[in-house]
């Protein structure tokens, strides 16, 4: 009788504990992310360059959404702060390289339909290419919003034309 019932148990425990082997064995990896991370420490405002740049395999289940994962997005733009080798990058941790610092004089161009201006302006904040600077007419005292082009130069922002198209 006592072995009926072993034999009873080991039939049903046996598979159970194979099957259950069996899953965690078989058990999917998680899936694993490829991301950009420095080679070595870059120190805070260094220009990246791609020999400063590696990948590494990460887990997607431990990886921030904002992660960079691609070397485009980071060669040639300045650190905001110290990059450690091998940790994860985010966008806020560059920024296009200064061009344009505070207090500096630099060109406005102002460009409207038939119109092309060029004067001088006092920077009120710094930015890199493609960032939005305020700049003081020294004349005016006006702030005027504009993008930075270059190096001392920058686009200024205006209404649209003031031409008005007859109706008919």
């Amino acid at each position: 009788m006592i072995r009926n019932i072993l034999f009873a148990l080991a039939l049903t425990l046996v598979p159970s504990a194979l099957l259950l082997a069996a899953g965690e064995a078989f058990a999917a990896e998680p899936a694993s992310v490829r991301i950009v991370v420095p080679a070595r420490d870059i120190m805070r405002g260094e220009v990246i360059g791609e020999s400063d740049l590696t990948f590494a395999q990460v887990s997607a289940t431990a990886l921030p959404s904002t992660t960079v994962t691609k070397f485009e997005a980071l060669t040639g733009m300045q650190t905001r702060r110290l990059l450690r080798a091998g940790e994860n990058i985010r966008p806020d941790d560059v920024r296009h390289p200064v061009v344009v610092t505070k207090g500096q004089t630099v060109t406005m161009n102002f460009s409207a339909p038939g119109v092309d201006l060029n004067a001088t302006g006092r920077a009120m904040s710094e930015g890199g290419v493609g960032d939005t600077v305020t700049v003081q007419n020294p004349a005016s005292f006006r702030m005027v919003t504009a993008v930075v082009t270059g190096p001392g130069a920058v686009r200024a922002s205006g209404p649209a034309s003031p031409i008005t198209t007859a109706r008919k």
